[in-house]
């Protein structure tokens, strides 16, 4: 049975992790496996998901807005454009996928971000290459269909889809903020589609509703509000800072799942 500290600590781990670079999903499995959590824990991770995507929402309103009153506009074209391999890489790999989320392949994820996170910022970030300016109706074509492609590759736990899709566009030459503020619109059809195949699934399974109110609620309001967080967080440092500090962090995780994780 899932305790209240144990819901709080996993949605707090949810919304620090689902947007800075190190992997949301895969600290939600590496931590369910320590914390000897047992059974079906789908219903909470749906949870914590649709908390993280109100705090995207509530970030970029504005933003989002724009693309709902502007549906056929190329901003919201790239968006459906970026969800599309997405979908089409959870579809044929749906097993592969269900299978890894028992953390067989965690080490391996947490070890790919760290070394992709590493060499965009030493050929990227280190060396200035990125555009100065620009706003996000500015992103490019192709560098949408990049960072959707990356966003599919992400699905796999302990590699993570803000840091593939970030680290994509800064490589497709794109400004700092239009990459992160586009990787985190690309979030919502994502996590929308994966909370709305979850509901599916629970439908069809209702032990996977065996869960007390209180930590699931207070599993929400703490995912939303590091959420928050964890986004401002984010964009200030794609700004102004570079992404090496978190190589050793998710390096450590990768030993740390390699150990611990069967």
């Amino acid at each position: 049975m899932l305790k209240l500290w144990q819901a709080i600590v996993l949605g707090i781990t949810q919304g620090l992790a689902e947007f800075l670079p190190v992997s949301s999903s895969g600290h939600l499995v590496l931590l369910q496996n320590l914390m000897g959590l047992s059974g079906e824990m789908l219903y909470f991770d749906i949870l914590m998901h649709a908390a993280t995507l109100l705090a995207v929402v509530i970030v970029f309103r504005k933003d989002i807005l724009w693309l709902i009153t502007h549906p056929l506009s190329k901003d919201s074209l790239l968006l459906v454009m970026s969800a599309i391999p997405t979908v089409i890489i959870a579809v044929v790999f749906k097993a592969f996928i269900e299978d890894s989320f028992g953390g067989n392949y965690l080490w391996y994820g947490f070890l790919t971000t760290a070394v992709f996170l590493l060499l965009t910022d030493i050929f990227v970030l280190r060396k200035n290459r990125m555009v100065i300016g620009g706003k996000l109706n500015q992103i490019k074509t192709r560098s949408a269909a990049m960072m959707g492609i990356a966003q599919g590759l992400a699905v796999l736990p302990g590699v993570s889809r803000s840091g593939a899709t970030v680290c994509t566009g800064l490589v497709m030459r794109e400004n700092r903020e239009t990459a992160a503020r586009f990787s985190f619109l690309m979030s919502i059809p994502v996590i929308v589609g994966s909370a709305l195949m979850g509901i599916i699934d629970a439908a069809k399974n209702p032990g996977m509703l065996a869960f007390s109110a209180l930590p699931l609620i207070a599993g929400f309001v703490f995912a939303f509000i590091f959420g928050i967080l964890s986004i401002k967080l984010m964009l200030k440092i794609i700004k102004n800072r570079r992404l090496w500090p978190f190589v050793p962090y998710l390096a450590a995780l990768s030993v740390i799942a390699f150990i611990f994780v069967k």
